[in-house]
């Protein structure tokens, strides 16, 4: 859920824009306003036109009193926002919605140490350091596109971090009630103040307000939502958190966001911990990591306090939710889950599922990014009626490339398919079928932290200590698992580790996108630009590899919850249990001619805590199977 910080070459934050004034020549301004006609909102073709000066824009800082204390200093945490809105609205009494993104990152980050995952002697080690990317951006193109067509654009700091107080405390209602402040104050409800302390009202914003943001900042949005708040009208989050429980636990068990193997809520909130006087927040952040459980996983008391799929009923923004099907950093559950609740509660929705990783569509899909986003806020901010809510409510990318429309999501006709997980003949593979055959059980015996899932997945053909393998035949065509996959066994383990792995795995030589992107070289000028930001980007493409697998989806349990998330019963060793848990939602075709695959480890390198090396699985085959959300024909390929 890392550091997507506007910026970069060729564009300024609003932050820097705050920071310095900026003017073109009378040339480069709307003919209207060149004219000395100052403009209005201006609708065409159904969406708001650009005829606002980017260049002659407004600024202001306001620090907005929240409902919270985080801090516990007896006095309301406020939170700091950076504003940037047409002139007309000081000059012309234009009132205007606000386009805001929330986010903790506008001060940049510390540098955190993140816990150990070693377990047993190596727990005494030293611990790993995980310094974030902040090389890689969220472009900051909101002032140069929606300030010109009728829109404030703002950014704000989350509480305890650049210029608000109060403590970070990594998506609790604290940090929930700092980013609902921000739209109370919008439509004034919250008090707010310059900072020379002058009071200051939003006299010039209508109420409505959207938000927008990747990773953190789209988490935000979510969680000022699940308020239900008055105003906030349009949210848009990209790889946003529905549920930390999700980003920093699985199946019951400590499971790691991509990339960042020890991390959890202690260590983000010191992350961004950017405030004035930080210390203030220690004896805060030592709670957190006092009650975040990393030795059971349970989901306890902290984890439901920053849940927010059970409050979607209270939604009243309608909300386009965006997610990578190649992001293992924000795992896609925490979107699908947030997609399903609010689509049960009636909310408007869209979604899109991209081949990207923890990235925005933007990057590569400029033209049509920017059409869906306009008019998503246009149509909830302005009312505009340019029916972008009877489109498609659906996008989503395939592996070359090409966009799919579709009105819901699993994509209409996908059914639940059970796959039994077979014994092979001595020696050799299980067999993936539609038809259960029970056999002699089979063991394998953990690897603990020497082995990787992706080194286990390799040499499929040929039997491995350390895992169980299951194949298909080649695919007579090609099948779409699209949804949520699970994994059902009856198994018995031995030993320290209680972890239970299954990855999802498309056998067979192909090129497909890796999640990463790269340069185009092609540029598109996307809006109004100003000295040292030109209102263009490069165009990106996704990255793709030629590779002889690929792993589709991946799920974790810890077998002391197989009966609840939330409370841990230890087991019997050797003694045969019923495990069930769900890997991460998916949508991936596997091609005619390749090999679907299920592996079945304990240790998951890069995501599990790893346990000293030697606990035994045994499964008995035809007791297991796979369920599959296949899309319409899929059944037949595997028969």
């Amino acid at each position: 859920m890392r550091r997507h910080l506007p910026g970069g070459a060729g564009v300024i934050t609003l932050t820097a824009a705050l920071l310095a004034t900026t003017a073109l020549p009378a040339a480069a301004l709307p003919a209207r306003e060149a004219a000395g006609d100052a403009p209005r909102v201006t609708v065409r073709n159904g969406e708001t036109q650009p005829v606002f000066s980017r260049a002659d824009a407004v600024t202001q800082i306001v620090n907005i009193e929240t409902t919270a204390d985080s801090d516990r200093d007896g006095v309301r945490d406020r939170v700091q926002m950076r504003i940037m809105r047409p002139k007309e609205t000081d000059t012309a009494s234009l009132k205007v919605p606000t386009i805001l993104e929330p986010s903790p990152y506008w001060a940049g980050i510390n540098d955190v140490p993140n816990h150990p995952v070693d377990m047993g002697d190596a727990r005494r080690g030293a611990l790993t350091t995980t310094r974030r990317n902040l090389a890689e951006f969220f472009p900051g193109y909101y002032d140069n596109y929606f300030l010109p067509r009728g829109y404030a654009v703002a950014d704000l700091d989350s509480i305890g971090t650049g210029g608000s107080t109060g403590c970070p405390t990594s998506g609790d209602r604290s940090e929930q009630a700092g980013a609902k402040a921000a739209v109370d104050w919008l439509n004034g409800r919250a008090r707010g103040w310059a900072p020379d302390g002058t009071p200051v009202r939003a006299t010039w914003s209508t109420g409505n307000v959207g938000m927008i943001g990747q990773s953190y900042d789209g988490t935000l949005p979510n969680m000022a939502a699940a308020t239900g708040v008055e105003g906030l009208k349009a949210i848009v989050p990209i790889a946003g958190i529905s549920s930390w429980y999700d980003y920093y636990r699985a199946g019951g068990g400590v499971v790691a966001p991509g990339g960042y193997q020890g991390e959890d809520l202690d260590v983000l909130a010191k992350a961004v911990l950017t405030r004035r006087n930080p210390e203030v927040c220690a004896k805060v952040i030592d709670e957190i990591e006092a009650t975040q459980d990393r030795e059971t996983g349970d989901y306890s008391k902290v984890w439901a306090e920053r849940d927010y799929v059970g409050d979607a009923r209270k939604v009243r923004a309608a909300v386009m939710v965006v997610h990578g099907l190649n992001d293992w950093n924000v795992k896609i559950k925490n979107s699908v889950q947030w997609w399903s609740a609010l689509k049960r509660a009636g909310v408007p929705l869209k979604l899109w599922l991209h081949q990207g990783n923890h990235s925005t569509p933007f990057s590569w899909r400029v033209e049509e990014w920017l059409r869906q986003t306009l008019h998503w806020f246009d149509r909830y901010l302005y009312g505009i009626r340019n029916g972008i809510e009877h489109e498609p409510r659906v996008d989503v990318q395939h592996a070359d490339g090409t966009w799919e429309t579709a009105r819901d999501w699993p994509v209409p006709g996908t059914r639940t398919v059970p796959v039994s997980l077979n014994a092979g003949p001595s020696g050799q593979p299980g067999t993936l079928g539609l038809l259960p055959r029970p056999g002699t059980a089979e063991s394998f015996v953990d690897a603990g932290g020497t082995r990787t899932a992706e080194q286990l997945l390799t040499g499929e053909d040929h039997a491995d200590p350390n895992r169980l393998a299951y194949l298909t035949g080649p695919l007579p065509g090609a099948i779409r698992v699209n949804g949520i996959s699970s994994v059902s066994l009856r198994a018995s383990l031995d030993g320290p580790s209680p972890y239970l792995t299954a990855l999802l795995v498309d056998y067979g030589t192909g090129t497909r996108p890796t999640g990463a992107r790269v340069s185009t070289g092609e540029q598109v000028c996307y809006g109004e630009g100003v000295p040292g930001d030109t209102g263009c980007t490069i165009r990106q493409a996704l990255q793709t590899e030629t590779a002889p697998y690929k792993i589709i989806t991946r799920g974790w349990l810890d077998v002391r919850n197989r009966r609840d998330f939330g409370r841990t019963e230890p087991i019997t060793a050797g003694k045969t249990y019923t495990f069930r848990w769900d890997l991460e939602p998916t949508d991936y075709v596997v091609e005619a001619g390749h090999r679907l695959g299920v592996i079945l480890l304990s240790t998951d390198y890069d995501y599990t805590l790893r346990y000293p090396a030697g606990t035994e699985v045994t499964v008995r085959p035809g007791a297991g199977k796979v369920l599959l959300p296949l899309a319409r024909g899929g059944r037949e390929s595997l028969e």
